[in-house]
């Protein structure tokens, strides 16, 4: 007798589809009612249906061809040898087809031996033999006229069929199995769990060389490992994050696969946003559907949410539980579905895949990952296997296949999607159908990624199609953290005097809204770089959602950003009230007068003409500028050509004003009340002469970089006490700074560049003492020394004082600025630092390359919280302190072209955090320390060009380190 389970196995293309997972061969008559009734249950548990052969089989068939076709469609066999199992001949005709099957290389057979020993099965000896023994004394009664005939053949049969069986048991026998008895102290469920462990690994090991979907995910799967650290003895709740179509739900359905065998209960609860909508059931039907597959009780039912909360919280806590919650969008929903830790027993983990990070954040999820999108190389993979059903197709798609896999851009989705749609087609299909989506959006694509646009509230759907629309690559300056809603968001100042900027000039609550695109995956934050990312199908999304209702009339568009849509629009005077937003580029023949019908416009920005041999002074403009719409919030044009503002703009509700490289001598003629104005950028105005600020109450922000012609800064009665960022570098011809001690709001100040001498009593004494964060007197040639009255600015983070080449030293009292993370000398006179330099501790960053600087004080090591420690071409240094290692913080040393070096501390291997080790250039140094291994983690040793001949050989210890060296070939250690 038997019985077969079915999941729907697939492996690939080039390989046998398998109808089945496992066929079980047994005896009934001694094991069914036991052994194989608990092990069919077992399967069950782990999602391998079984059944018995009295339900598999259909009826009117024999059953013994039915059960050998199926030993043919199934994947694995599992022998369960019992003392009568050698009494069927059903039995022993089933093995001779499993050895059979079992020279394939893609079938595998496990024997069990129940209650009979592998040497009698081998050897058809003990209970075994006895039972075998039935086939070979069996009596024949022949009628005499054919008795020696049919006795003949039958006797050839017999023997033939005979040695058959006696081949197929040996053989059996010597494969690797289980031995009741003697596999875990004869208890039959542990034995159980084993076998089932074993054909699940096995079973998982060829669904995941076989699923197309799966492309890449051996990695990501490793990549989640920190996150769920399996086998800890503790409750854990993992999100993975992501934008739709990312390939959230298959990493989740992977990483159950491969772990659910590790777990006493599992449930993989699909698609909880769609399905807790459901009327009457909703939440409740997932709540059932999580009992029922924990506790493997299909009767389980429950009356109302109330009352499956209360189930769940009490009935899951004695089993060890993986659960997966796809898709999840509200806080509900998690806390009806994995409500507390407490829920749960020691080692669960609960894997909860959503689009929005908030609501994991708000569920106390500590651990989030974001998904990656795929490489370049798996989005080929992949799509090659939805396009041509196999890894390599032919050349003569080369061209289109690359064009699909730009515009997918990483996007598993749109891959799958345009791969299936594409397969089967010609060559002209294809490039058509590429064609089209330069116009028309993949619908099924941008129907998914809206549903997270859908969630949003109004104001940050908003912003959503602005950052779409106009700002969704915004390159930063310089790092600095930005608190939104409690949670730092890492941004620069372009961030924030980009994007935000200009989003409050709109009236947006900017930080907050960002801040909501980032965790809904709308948008991404580039840390590295420190730009704002916007996938390109969500940007295209976004464009879509404004052109979609007024697909072929842009005048009815909020915003317009398409160049010929708008020279169209202004050149035929039909602008409206409708359009919010407009960026455009100047050209030959636009007619910007025609501005004057946008009466609602709120944001406008102009870029200068990119046009090759036509320069911006060739474009007649003449007067659009007189035609500015009062309601604009936010004005840009980069190389303003006009002297001035026209006077008829009255600009009552500019809140940011940005004309960098103008041709600007001065804003208005005569003054001009702008209330609401907070930003003014004006940098490399080469022509402005006079600024008068009085007017302007509410003043943040005020960029005058490289306004080389600036005399007056006109400010009165006290009008900047809310100006927080002010820069004057390279303003050469500035008369007077005396506003700056009415400064009270002042936390980024930079002067550099100009030369006057008094304008350090002005920021050292005035008001903006108190609040100065960060200060730049960089190419400050005059500047021979540094006031002692510099400990005033108590709450000062950062100094930078680039090129002051007549600097030579610093002032003692600097140590008092407690609160100092960056200090920057570069290129300066510096030869020597205080000698209490260790007090200031708060410092991350000293860069001294490029100074004078022969030695550094002992007190340096007492920087607990230094992390880079610049030193390049310090031509006069000639050794670093002793105790060098006790900066236990520190991840990047510079030493490059330190000429005079000779010596490195042994100390410094106890640098443990030293990711960045360079030795460039320095002739002197001859060796390493030989515990330079206990570097950890050192990801960057370069001692190229230095007299050091061999490395120690503990650094080969080190792994994931890359190695440059003229004594060796360059080393990557894995």
């Amino acid at each position: 007798m038997a019985s077969s389970s079915s999941s729907a196995t697939s492996s690939n293309d080039n390989k046998k589809r398998y109808q089945y997972d496992v066929f079980l061969s047994f005896s009934g008559e001694d094991t069914r009612r036991n052994f194989v009734d608990h092990l069919n249950n077992a399967l069950q548990g782990y999602g391998i249906h079984t059944f018995k052969d009295d339900e598999r089989l259909q009826k009117g068939k024999e059953i013994k061809d039915d059960l050998l076709k199926s030993i043919e469609d199934s994947r694995f066999c599992i022998i369960i040898f019992s003392k009568k199992y050698a009494s069927s001949t059903w039995c022993l005709d089933e093995l001779v087809k499993i050895m059979e099957c079992q020279k394939t290389p893609d079938q595998i057979a496990f024997p069990v031996f129940y209650d009979v020993e592998p040497t009698e099965v081998r050897k058809q000896s003990g209970s075994v033999g006895e039972a075998f023994s039935k086939h070979t004394n069996k009596v024949v009664v022949w009628k005499p006229l054919t008795k020696n005939v049919l006795k003949k053949a039958h006797a050839r049969n017999t023997n033939k069929k005979l040695g058959k069986w006696r081949k197929a048991l040996k053989d059996a026998a010597n494969l690797s199995g289980w031995e009741l008895k003697n596999t875990a102290d004869g208890h039959e469920a542990k034995v159980i769990k084993l076998i089932v462990e074993r054909v699940s690994l096995e079973l998982r090991s060829v669904n995941m060389g076989g699923d197309e979907n799966l492309v890449g995910m051996e990695q990501r799967m490793q990549d989640l490992d920190p996150y769920l650290e399996i086998g800890l003895d503790d409750v854990r709740m993992v999100g993975i994050k992501g934008m739709g179509g990312a390939g959230k739900t298959t990493l989740a359905r992977a990483i159950f696969d491969k772990l659910s065998i590790d777990f006493e209960g599992k449930s993989f609860v699909e698609d909880v946003r769609e399905n807790s909508k459901a009327p009457l059931l909703g939440l409740k039907k997932l709540q059932e559907q999580v009992l029922r597959d924990v506790l493997g009780d299909k009767s389980i039912t429950i009356s109302s949410v109330h009352e499956g909360t209360k189930l769940m919280k009490t009935m899951l806590c004695g089993k060890k539980v993986l659960i997966v919650l796809d898709d999840v969008d509200h806080i509900d929903q998690l806390e009806r579905l994995a409500g507390n830790h407490n829920w749960f027993k020691l080692g669960s983990r609960i894997i909860i895949t959503t689009r929005d990070e908030q609501v994991l954040i708000a569920h106390g999820v500590k651990y989030i990952h974001d998904v990656n999108l795929l490489l370049n190389e798996e989005a080929i993979c992949l799509f090659h296997r939805h396009a041509f059903r196999e890894d390599i197709p032919t050349e003569e798609y080369d061209i289109q296949s690359l064009e699909v896999i730009h515009y997918a851009a990483g996007l598993p989705l749109t891959i799958k999607v345009l791969g299936s749609f594409l397969c089967g087609k010609s060559k002209p299909e294809w490039i058509e159908a590429l064609a089209r989506l330069k116009t028309i959006p993949l619908h099924e694509t941008l129907t998914k990624l809206e549903l997270s646009y859908e969630n949003l509230e109004d104001d940050y759907k908003k912003i959503f199609l602005d950052v779409a629309c106009f700002y969704r690559h915004l390159r930063m300056s310089r790092q600095r953290k930005i608190v939104l809603q409690g949670t730092p968001l890492r941004m620069s100042p372009l961030v924030s005097n980009g994007v935000i900027r200009r989003l409050e000039s709109r009236g947006f609550k900017a930080r907050n809204g960002l801040r909501v695109l980032h965790q809904k995956c709308l948008i991404t934050i580039d840390k590295g770089w420190n730009i704002i990312h916007m996938h390109d199908h969500i940007e295209e999304m976004g464009k879509n959602i404004v052109r979609r209702e007024h697909l072929n009339e842009p005048t009815k568009h909020s915003r317009l950003w398409v160049q010929e849509e708008i020279e169209h629009v202004l050149a035929n005077d039909l602008g409206t009230e409708a359009t919010r937003c407009i960026e455009l580029e100047i050209t030959p023949g636009i007619v910007l007068e025609n501005l004057r019908n946008m009466k609602k416009l709120e944001c406008l920005i102009v870029h200068k003409c990119n046009v090759k041999n036509i320069s911006d002074d060739c474009v007649k403009i003449n007067k659009a500028h007189e035609y500015f719409p009062n309601s604009l919030r936010y004005l840009y044009w980069k190389k303003y050509h006009h002297q001035r503002l026209p006077k008829a703009f009255e600009a009552n509700n500019l809140v940011s004003l940005e004309i960098p490289e103008s041709n600007i001598e001065q804003l208005w003629k005569g003054g001009k009340i702008m209330k609401r104005l907070k930003f003014l950028e004006l940098s490399n105005s080469k022509e402005l002469r006079r600024l008068d600020l009085g007017l302007t109450p509410n003043l943040e922000r005020l960029n005058l970089i490289g306004c080389e012609k600036l005399v007056v800064l006109n400010v009165h009665g006290g009008c900047l006490k809310t100006l927080v960022y002010l820069n004057l570098r390279f303003c050469k011809s500035l008369k007077s700074i005396s506003f700056m001690e009415q400064l009270e709001s002042l936390e980024f100040l930079d002067m550099g560049g100009v030369n006057m001498k008094e304008f350090l009593d002005y920021i050292l004494t005035g008001h903006s003492s108190n609040s100065l964060l960060e200060l730049n007197l960089s190419y400050s040639n005059y500047l021979k020394e540094i006031p002692s009255s510099i400990r005033n600015l108590h709450q000062l983070v950062s100094l930078k004082l680039t090129s002051c080449s007549c600097l030579r030293s610093l002032p003692g009292n600097i140590c008092s600025l407690q609160h100092l993370r960056t200090l920057i000398l570069s290129f300066s006179g510096i030869k020597e630092l205080p000698e209490d330099l260790g007090q200031l501790e708060c410092l991350e960053e000293l860069v001294l390359d490029y100074t004078n600087i022969k030695y550094l004080p002992d007190s340096i090591c007492m920087l607990k919280h230094l992390k880079t420690l610049d030193l390049s071409l310090c031509f006069y240094l000639e050794k670093l302190p002793e105790d060098v290692g006790h900066l236990e913080s520190l991840e990047i040393l510079d030493l490059n072209n330190c000429d005079s070096l000779r010596k490195i501390p042994n100390s410094i291997c106890k640098l443990k955090c030293l990711k960045v080790f360079k030795l460039y250039g320095c002739k002197g140094v001859e060796k390493l320390p030989e515990e330079l291994g206990n570097l950890n983690c050192l990801q960057s040793l370069d001692v190229t060009y230095t007299a050091i001949t061999h490395l120690p050989q503990s650094i080969y210890s080190v792994k994931g380190l890359t190695i440059h060296a003229d004594c060796c070939d360059e080393v990557y250690t894995e």
